[in-house]
């Protein structure tokens, strides 16, 4: 039998730009009461932005919480009242100066559930023509393109080690691997990926 969550109460303790904290004292459908603390975030757009000849771009930045630099996927926050797509046209533009012609929304995940409102949405961008960049005032950004084979390498080396990125680019050599099974079964060669 599957009950329904119970919120007891709810303390706001930090309240930032970014996220906020809150500790909630509830009851899970399981029958356990708990005190817990969640990390309020309003979601991000995180963008597999793909060059016409099959180069993927990444921005190397320092991260203070990881203590080093990280090559990772274009992402940003999505700001109250925006949507997903327009969050990540707005963050490809401002981190690396490219437009996107196309976006596809590929799908949502949760990147950490335990503590964590954050949702992010992985959203694929094709027909980028370059402009100029516009990095938030604390953003310091090494824009970098990589083919497939440099990222996996890059993976499999753990030179690449932010979470969104891991997803988004394991998700992309899946796809590529599955499509490519699927086409030669059918006689077809994949062109979408190549």
């Amino acid at each position: 039998m599957h009950r329904r969550l119970r919120v007891f109460g709810r303390k706001t303790v930090y309240r930032g730009k970014i996220v906020q904290l809150e500790i909630d004292r509830i009851k899970e459908p399981s029958g356990v009461t708990a005190d817990r603390e969640v990390v309020v975030h309003g979601g991000s757009a995180v963008v597999l932005a793909h060059l016409d000849d099959g180069r993927l771009l990444l921005v190397r930045q320092y991260r203070y919480a990881a203590r080093r630099w990280l090559w990772e996927l274009v992402a940003g926050g999505i700001e109250p009242g925006e949507s997903v797509e327009k969050a990540a046209r707005r963050e490809l533009k401002e981190e690396t100066g490219y437009r996107a012609r196309t976006l596809r929304r590929l799908f949502d995940f949760y990147p950490s559930p335990g503590f964590l409102t954050e949702r992010m949405s992985l959203v694929e961008a094709r027909g980028l023509t370059k402009s100029r960049a516009a990095p938030e005032p604390d953003e310091v950004l090494e824009l970098g393109s990589f083919t497939r084979i440099e990222l996996k390498k890059m993976v499999a080396r753990g030179k690449i080690q932010d979470g969104k990125t891991l997803v988004g680019l394991l998700w992309l050599f899946n796809a590529c691997n599955f499509e490519a099974r699927s086409d030669a079964r059918r006689g077809w060669r994949n062109t979408i990926f190549s």
